[in-house]
């Protein structure tokens, strides 16, 4: 099975954060669309991918859309994997023995990105890095908020268009 795409429904699920705290996608929703970024540590396209994220999350964190990541990993492996890649926003643990919400995502590879609307519908699924799908969440977190697009990538920054995840 394929990650699920635009126009199904998302899955509701709750799972902890590092930190502890229960997440439940419905009650994330009640405050605006949400952004689901699935990884695994030792994935170098997740490796690339994330900072940009954090990008999207300094310039939107305050505008209604929750970006939230997703780990298939352990707690420690996953902050190891935070600190070193830079990511602040709140990332959230699948149980590494059975997958849960990555399986009713039918994630396959990683990163997988999903943009769910308020109504629960993926309006975004994005598998790999895909430059274009970032820079449709870019215009979306914008839109939401009523700003303008953030400046996402630095001039002279190599940027590519598709890299396999």
């Amino acid at each position: 099975m394929a990650a699920l795409g635009t126009g199904a429904k998302a899955p509701e699920f709750t799972l902890k954060s590092l930190d502890g705290k229960a997440f439940a996608l419905g009650e994330a929703l009640e405050r605006g669309p949400v952004v689901l970024a699935f990884f695994k540590v030792s994935c170098p396209t997740c490796q690339y991918a994330f900072p940009f994220l954090e990008r999207l999350y300094q310039a939107y964190r305050d505008k209604g859309v929750a970006l939230i990541g997703v780990s298939q990993n352990t707690a420690k492996d996953t902050m190891t994997f935070n600190k070193e890649f830079g990511v602040t926003f709140p990332v959230l643990l699948d149980d590494t023995s059975s997958y849960p919400v990555s399986n009713a995502y039918g994630l396959t590879n990683v990163p997988t990105v999903f943009w769910i609307g308020q109504d629960g519908e993926i309006e975004v699924s994005s598998v790999a890095w895909v430059r274009a799908d970032f820079e449709e969440i870019n215009r979306k977190m914008a839109e939401f908020g009523k700003i303008p697009p953030a400046a996402m990538f630095r001039p002279g920054e190599d940027v590519r268009d598709f890299r396999a995840g």
